[in-house]
């Protein structure tokens, strides 16, 4: 799985979301993440299959719409996902949002999906440690990913290391705070490192182990996340990104999505 990817979530099916993903596999990204709910996978398809590049080149990411929660509905949801992207597998299918119980049932169909060999890895979204320890005591197959929102505001912490404990891997969503950057810390280190401020905390993300896929539809801008392979941040600057946490959400807390 590629430590950076170009999330879609937002971004209008057609024209914007196939320019979009177009420009980040011209950049080198090789990682899309989309979901039912955002309503574009059909355009991701049409960008990945214009692209040229081999399948095998790409790591796909899709997620089940909370609507489709269930055994049954799970299945049907995967084949609709499946058939809309135009691929034969999906890298990572996710569990878009626990919501109560039923989550556990969709984890079965999450099983024999990766089974039949339609998904190479299965995991989760927006998932708190009660969720996880839930889907424990319920099935042998730990998630491979949880998808999260975490950024310098949010940096879950606890729910990280949980995951690193378990093997499971933190993935970032909204890791650049919804352009919400303007932050004396942020504009400090990127000062000091000729870099800006998003590209700072993307490198934060990862040298904390956690993958992240920022989202965009401007070309440039797309360009410029994937630049942050070439520096790194000392301990000390880590340190004052850690210290920035202020346990705020920009998107909902997954204990109040209920469904």
């Amino acid at each position: 799985m590629p430590w950076l990817g170009l999330g879609v979530f937002q971004v209008e099916d057609g024209d914007e979301v196939i320019n979009s993903v177009q420009y980040a596999l011209e950049a080198g990204y090789r990682s899309i993440d989309t979901a039912a709910g955002y309503r574009n996978e059909t355009g991701v398809g049409t960008a990945i299959k214009q692209s040229g590049i081999t399948r095998e080149e790409l790591f796909i990411t899709t997620k089940l719409a909370n609507s489709d929660q269930g055994y049954e509905s799970t299945l049907r949801a995967f084949e609709e996902s499946r058939q809309k992207l135009g691929l034969e597998y999906i890298d990572l299918y996710l569990i878009h949002w626990p919501g109560k119980t039923k989550f556990v049932e969709t984890w079965k169909a999450f099983e024999k999906l990766q089974k039949d060999g339609y998904i190479r890895a299965i995991g989760v979204s927006n998932f708190n440690i009660h969720h996880l320890e839930t889907l424990k005591q319920n099935s042998d197959v730990i998630p491979a990913v949880n998808q999260v929102e975490f950024h310098p505001l949010l940096n879950q912490q606890e729910l990280r290391q949980y995951c690193k404990n378990a093997g499971i891997q933190l993935e970032a969503w909204t890791p650049i705070m919804k352009g919400n950057l303007d932050l004396p810390q942020l504009t400090e280190l990127a000062e000091k490192h000729g870099k800006t401020p998003a590209q700072i905390v993307l490198r934060w993300d990862l040298q904390n182990g956690v993958v992240t896929i920022p989202k965009s539809v401007h070309k440039e801008r797309i360009q410029e996340n994937a630049n942050i392979f070439d520096f790194t941040l000392s301990d000390e600057d880590m340190k004052v990104i850690d210290q920035m946490n202020k346990n705020y959400r920009f998107g909902s807390d997954p204990d109040e999505v209920i469904f």
